[in-house]
């Protein structure tokens, strides 16, 4: 940082003395802001509504109750509305590269000719099933267990596990490879096993989607061969790990040799399946839902040849359906989209080309996103607040009563070598390997798979390499990574009303801010805390100090535990499962709050719009969560994700923040009102 921020007041009573309740002066707002006059939508809020009960609405109700759900959308809110801004401008980078010749072999032609393999509807009509007869010949082809076995190894095909490539959580400076329960059409084991009306109907539907794709390839008896493959994919959901035990690290992190995975699950040759993931030379490996991949390739025995061949065709077809004729196209659509999500329209051609450029070549596409679209003095603004956010939580952790100082210290050395990236990767994926080629849909996907897996295993030659991005610059999203403790933010997000550099401060702490705060606790959340300052698990709390957070984790899972937004109280929020994102929101925003205090610099904020500084970041937090969704799309999530709804990433966190309290003067009686003795204070 250039400036302390830690004379305007002590830690210890920071919540309590620098608030914005002193005298302050009615300010002009900040003249040039995207949103308002001060970066918050008035228009959107509910005024009615009291922002003790229910402060989601407060701000975003009257927006809430008047938006039409788009067509082709499941979910509509700030980040949709961002996503829609940064698809438009790709497309216009892509529009005009496909415009003109372009060198061959270059991330123009590439980029170009994939998008235009995409739009070219009459060609894939024209082309049929033809390119999917190369692969359904190879599933045709296999006649022993062997064979199956090989084939669960080749990338492309579905397999009751799955490979993936990460830094060692045993020696973070290398590579290794995580072996992890896999092989569901549907999206996971709930939807198998759950019962009721809702869950009967997704089912019936799965039925139609697996018999359409059989039919469309002329089996003679598409309904039996769906039937078997259901059934089939029941067994697999009936060995899959929940989704709790899935993200707990202690379960999950399971390192051994290929002699271990063979005693683990001895049913099937590991020795095929590696070479032909082309992993031949790999020894060691993390193994994840031990119990579920042991028992789920026993299947391998207890199933038919033949169903096991239903089963990879449908899933072959199935993962390539959007590459394939119109037929194929509506059929994926009507289950995945509208049976599942609830969604009534698909989305735009361009939008899908959009998202299949940058999912097969984001990043030469985000070189140029960054050029036109990412200002220099927006990266140097963010890199001030990260610091903002860190000095803040920095000495948060100072002062915690509930942390013991040999815990405290190893706490601060961990946040002392959190690495921020903001913006885009410092080097480019190099894509010279990729062939695309011109009115070739089906081949273009399928290389860029194969680039992408193969550029994957080559990263086991040689040291983990931190410039190395998850996300492209175009991404409207943020995320932590616990194996490098790097915190990374892409330029599409960093626009109103996250950030914008011409609004007030206090809008930016508590939108922006919050995000910042929230990458940073996951690396302090019930999972994240596992790993060390230098990626490694290891655990590094006294058994105190331990104590101490479970004992406010588990409060603050049972709150959530208790929202119930669907079936009249029945679908509610699985508090262990979105616990890291509900630790991350509330410790975010507890960062964020302490940074923007010190900000003031022991000076009250001026009052703007009649607002106080206070309200307008605790408003500022609940605007980026605006958002309406579809019901079928909200119980998806909350069986499937980590996240809380909307609602719930406001009203769940604010109530447990004094703060909040005072600012908006909720008192006993009102719907959020918790006593303090109730309030969750982790981070």
């Amino acid at each position: 940082m250039k400036r302390s921020l830690l004379a305007a007041c002590a830690f210890a009573t920071l919540l309590a003395a620098c608030t914005d309740n002193a005298p302050a002066t009615q300010a002009a707002p900040p003249p040039s802001a995207a949103i308002g006059t001060f970066g918050i939508d008035q228009s959107a809020m509910n005024a009615s509504v009291k922002p003790g009960d229910d402060f989601f609405n407060y701000v975003n109700g009257t927006w809430v109750s008047s938006y039409a759900m788009p067509a082709d959308k499941a979910r509509y809110g700030v980040f949709d509305r961002l996503n829609d801004g940064a698809e438009s401008d790709v497309r216009a980078i892509v529009d005009k590269l496909s415009s003109s010749p372009q060198t061959a072999g270059s991330n123009a032609q590439k980029v170009a000719d994939l998008y235009k393999s995409w739009m070219d509807e009459a060609t894939i009509e024209a082309r049929g099933v033809e390119p999917l007869k190369p692969w359904l010949d190879k599933i045709n082809a296999i006649s022993s267990k062997l064979d199956l076995v090989k084939a669960f190894g080749t990338p492309g095909f579905a397999a009751p596990f799955g490979f993936g490539i990460a830094p060692d959580p045993d020696d973070t400076t290398r590579y290794t490879v995580f072996v992890g329960q896999d092989g569901l059409g549907m999206p996971n084991r709930d939807y198998y096993l759950l019962q009721g009306e809702r869950f009967d109907a997704y089912r019936a539907a799965y039925k139609t989607y697996i018999a359409t794709l059989f039919s469309l390839i002329g089996r003679t008896d598409p309904d039996a061969d769906a039937n078997a493959v259901i059934a089939l994919e029941t067994l697999i959901a009936e060995e899959h790990w929940s989704p709790e035990d899935q993200r707990d690290i202690s379960k999950t992190f399971n390192p051994m040799d290929r002699v271990g995975l063979k005693k683990l699950a001895p049913t099937i040759d590991w020795d095929v399946v590696f070479a032909a993931s082309n992993l031949a030379d790999v020894n060691n490996m993390v193994v994840g839902e031990t119990t579920a991949i042991a028992d789920s390739v026993k299947l391998v025995d207890r199933v038919s040849l033949d169903t096991w061949k239903n089963y990879l065709t449908f899933h072959f077809i199935s993962s390539n359906a959007d590459y394939l004729p119109k037929a194929f196209d509506d059929a994926d659509f009507a289950f995945y989209s509208k049976a599942l999500r609830g969604i009534e329209a698909q989305r735009d051609r361009w939008k899908r080309g959009v998202s299949l450029v940058n999912g097969s070549l984001g990043e030469a596409v985000g070189q140029l996103y960054v050029e036109r679209h990412f200002p220099a003095e927006t990266k140097a603004k963010m890199d001030e607040l990260v610091a903002n956010l860190r000095t803040a939580f920095k000495g948060r952790l100072e002062t915690l009563a509930w942390m013991d100082d040999e815990t405290r210290a190893e706490a601060l050395k961990k946040l002392s070598t959190f690495d921020p990236r903001v913006g885009y990767p410092e080097k480019w994926i190099d894509y010279s390997s990729m062939t695309i080629e011109p009115g070739k849909l089906f081949e273009n996907v399928q290389a860029a798979r194969e680039f992408g897996w193969n550029y994957d295993v080559n990263l086991l030659k040689g040291p983990v390499d931190r410039s190395l991005w998850n996300m492209t610059p175009q991404t409207v999203n943020a995320y932590y990574s616990p194996l490098t403790n790097q915190i990374t933010f892409p330029a599409a997000i960093l626009q109103p009303p996250f950030f914008d550099p011409n609004a007030d401060p206090a809008v930016n702490y508590g939108a922006i801010g919050g995000v910042i705060g929230h990458e940073i606790g996951h690396g302090f959340d019930d999972q994240g805390r596992e790993f060390d300052e230098t990626g490694k698990i290891r655990n590094w709390w006294t058994e105190a100090t331990n104590a101490n957070f479970q004992e406010a984790t588990s409060r603050l899972g049972a709150q959530y535990d208790s929202y119930c937004p669907l079936d009249e109280g029945k679908a509610c929020i699985n508090g262990q499962l979105s616990m890291g994102e509900n630790i991350g929101d509330l410790g975010g925003l507890q960062m964020a709050y302490a940074a923007y205090q010190l900000s003031l610099n022991g000076q009250p904020a001026p009052v703007i719009d009649g607002f106080t500084g206070d309200q307008r970041f605790f408003m500022a937090w609940a605007q980026v969560w605006r958002a309406i969704q579809r019901d079928d799309a909200l119980r998806n999530q909350m069986l499937t994700g980590p996240h809380s709804p909307a609602q719930f990433r406001t009203n769940g966190v604010v109530r447990n923040l004094d703060a909040w309290y005072a600012a908006f003067d909720v008192k006993e009686g009102d719907a959020l009102y918790l006593p303090p003795e109730e309030r969750v204070r982790i981070w």
